[in-house]
C-alpha cells in the first residue's frame, strides 16, 4: 500500500517535472544547453523531446525493476507468491474487472452478458469457485438449464463450493418434478451446512410430502437448536408430525406404539384436534376412559368442534340418550354460547326426543349462521315436531345451497380438504390446515362428521341403505332415515320454513 502510494506521488512530481519542462522549451530558442562534469551539450528542441521522453521510459523500466526487487525480497522473507503476484497484477486487475461487469450484468437480468464475462474472467484470473457460480446463475437466467447443471456439477468437486453445487442441482431437480432426487440431495445438502435455514425448510417439506414423518422431526429439531424456530411453533409442528407418525403406526398395526406416539402429539399440543381425537380414541382402547374425557375437554375449550364430540361419545358408546345428554354437560358448559355447541346441543336433544329443547338449544343460528348443518337440525326438529313436510323441505331446499359452514382451510393456498392432514394437498404447505369457513370461492368438500355427527354413528347400519340422488337431502333422526325430495310447492313457499 506504501510503495503504491510512493509510486503514485513520483508519477505526478514526474508529470510537473514534465509540463515545465516543456513550457521552459517553448520559450527557448535555439535549443537547449547542457553542461554535466564540465561538459556541455547542445541540443535541438526535437533532441530535447526525445531525450524527455527516453529518460520517462527509463524512469518506467526503473520503476519496474524496484518493484520486482521488493517482490524478490518478500519472497526471501517468506512470502511464497509475491513473484507470481507480481507478473500477474495487470491479469488480476482485468479478471476482476471482468467479474465486476459480469454481476453487474447478472444483476441487470443479462444472462448471456454475464456468461461472457464470466468467461474472460476465468481466462485472466483462472478461479473457478468464483467464475462457475456466476455462469451457472446466468446460465439459468438465460434458460439454459443443461449448461448450469454441467457447471453445478463442476462446483462439487471443490470442498469450498460442493454446498452450492448440490444446492443448485437440488433446485433444478425441484423445479423439474424430480422431488425423490432433491429429496437425497437436500439431505446431503443439510448434511453439509445444517445451519443453512432455506435447506432446512426445503428438507422439512420434501420429508412431510413423502411421509417420513421420523426424519421431519429430526429436521425439526435441527431448526430448533440452530435458532431458526421459535420453540412454540417447534412444539406445535412437531405435534403435527408426532400425530402424522402415529397414524402410519397404527395403519402398520403396531397399536401399542400408536398409543403412545398419539398420546404424545397430543401432549406437545393439547389444542391440535387430531391429536386429541386420536389420544382419547387411545385411551378408550386401553381402558381409560377418564383420561380420554380429559383430552377432549382441554382440546374443546381451546375450539369446540365435532370430531371432539364424536370421540366423546364413543368413552360411553352404549348409553341412553339422556344419560348421553347428561354427560355431555361436562363440554358444553365450558363454551355455551359458541355455534358448535349449540348445534350439538340440540343433536343430543333431537336424539332424546325433546325437539322443543332441541329448538331453543339451537337459537337463532338459522337467521345468524344458516350453514347446512344448521338448517338440517332445523329440518329435523320440525319433523320430529310433526310439521307439514312443505315446512320440512323448505329448510331443506335452504340448506342444499347454503354454506357449509366451518372446514379444513389452508392458510397458505385457501384450499379446502376433506379432512385434516399434515401438509396442504395442494400447496405441500406444513401445518397449515385451519378448521374455519371456507372462502366464497373454494370448493365446499365434504366431511364425515359435518352433520349429526353422534347421531349418524349409532344408525350407520340403517343410514346405509338409502342412497339418496344428487337433488335430494338426508334426515337423521333417533328411528328413522327419512330422505325428502325437494318440491316445487317447497321452492315456491321458503317462507313456511322459517
Amino acid at each position: 500500500m506504501i510503495w503504491s502510494l510512493v509510486k503514485i506521488l513520483l508519477f505526478v512530481a514526474v508529470i510537473v517535472a514534465v509540463t515545465l519542462g516543456l513550457g521552459q522549451l517553448l520559450e527557448t530558442s535555439g535549443g537547449v544547453r547542457v553542461s554535466v562534469a564540465n561538459t556541455e551539450f547542445s541540443l535541438s528542441p526535437l533532441m530535447t523531446i526525445l531525450g524527455i521522453v527516453a529518460l520517462l521510459v527509463a524512469f518506467w523500466v526503473t520503476l519496474k525493476i524496484i518493484g520486482l526487487l521488493v517482490a524478490i525480497f518478500r519472497f526471501l522473507n517468506g512470502d511464497e507468491t509475491a513473484v507470481s503476484r507480481y507478473f500477474t497484477r495487470s491479469r488480476e486487475r482485468k479478471g476482476f474487472e471482468a467479474l465486476a461487469d459480469g454481476l453487474m450484468a447478472l444483476a441487470s437480468g443479462e444472462g448471456r452478458t454475464a456468461m461472457a464475462k464470466a468467461a474472460k474472467a476465468e481466462k485472466y484470473l483462472n478461479r473457478p469457485d468464483l467464475t462457475n457460480l456466476i455462469t451457472a446463475q446466468a446460465a439459468e437466467q438465460a434458460g439454459d438449464t443443461r449448461k448450469a447443471q454441467e457447471v453445478y456439477k463442476r462446483l462439487l468437486s471443490d470442498d469450498r463450493t460442493r454446498f452450492v453445487g448440490v444446492r443448485g442441482i437440488m433446485k433444478q431437480k425441484l423445479a423439474e418434478g424430480d422431488t425423490d432426487t432433491a429429496l437425497k440431495l437436500a439431505e446431503k445438502a443439510f448434511a453439509l451446512k445444517p445451519k443453512h435455514v432455506e435447506t432446512q425448510d426445503v428438507l422439512l417439506k420434501l420429508q412431510a410430502r413423502s411421509e417420513d414423518w421420523a426424519g421431519a422431526r429430526k429436521t425439526l429439531n435441527a431448526k430448533l437448536k440452530h435458532g431458526a424456530l421459535p420453540r412454540d411453533v417447534h412444539r406445535r409442528r412437531d405435534a403435527v408430525l408426532a400425530l402424522s407418525e402415529a397414524k402410519d403406526v397404527l395403519a402398520e398395526g403396531a397399536s401399542i406404539e400408536a398409543r403412545e406416539t398419539a398420546i404424545e402429539a397430543n401432549r406437545l399440543s393439547p389444542d391440535l384436534i387430531p391429536a386429541a381425537v386420536l389420544a382419547a380414541r387411545s385411551y378408550i382402547e386401553s381402558g381409560k376412559p377418564k383420561y380420554a374425557a380429559r383430552v377432549v375437554k382441554k382440546a374443546w375449550e381451546a375450539q369446540p368442534h365435532p370430531e371432539l364430540a364424536a370421540a366423546f361419545a364413543e368413552i360411553e358408546p352404549n348409553e341412553t340418550p339422556e344419560a348421553r345428554l347428561k354427560r355431555f354437560k361436562a363440554l358444553t358448559a365450558m363454551k355455551p354460547d359458541h355455534s358448535e355447541t349449540k348445534m350439538l346441543l340440540a343433536e343430543l336433544n333431537i336424539a332424546a326426543e325433546d325437539f322443543p329443547a332441541a329448538r331453543r338449544a339451537i337459537g337463532n343460528l338459522p337467521e345468524t349462521e344458516p350453514t347446512q348443518r344448521v338448517l338440517t337440525i332445523m329440518a329435523a326438529i320440525e319433523r320430529g315436531e310433526g310439521s307439514d313436510d312443505a315446512v320440512v323441505r323448505g329448510w331443506l331446499t335452504k340448506a342444499l345451497s347454503a354454506p357449509r359452514g366451518p372446514q379444513w382451510v389452508c392458510e397458505n393456498c385457501q384450499t379446502v380438504q376433506a379432512a385434516w392432514a399434515p401438509t396442504c394437498g395442494n400447496c405441500g404447505s406444513l401445518d397449515t390446515l385451519s378448521w374455519k369457513d371456507a372462502p366464497e370461492s373454494a370448493a365446499a368438500m365434504p366431511a364425515g362428521t359435518a352433520m349429526l355427527p353422534l347421531i349418524v354413528g349409532a344408525l350407520e347400519d340403517k343410514s346405509s341403505a338409502v342412497e339418496p340422488e344428487a337433488e335430494e337431502a338426508e334426515i337423521v333422526t333417533d328411528h328413522e332415515v327419512i330422505v325428502v325430495e325437494p318440491s316445487e310447492d317447497a321452492e315456491q313457499e321458503p317462507a313456511k320454513a322459517n
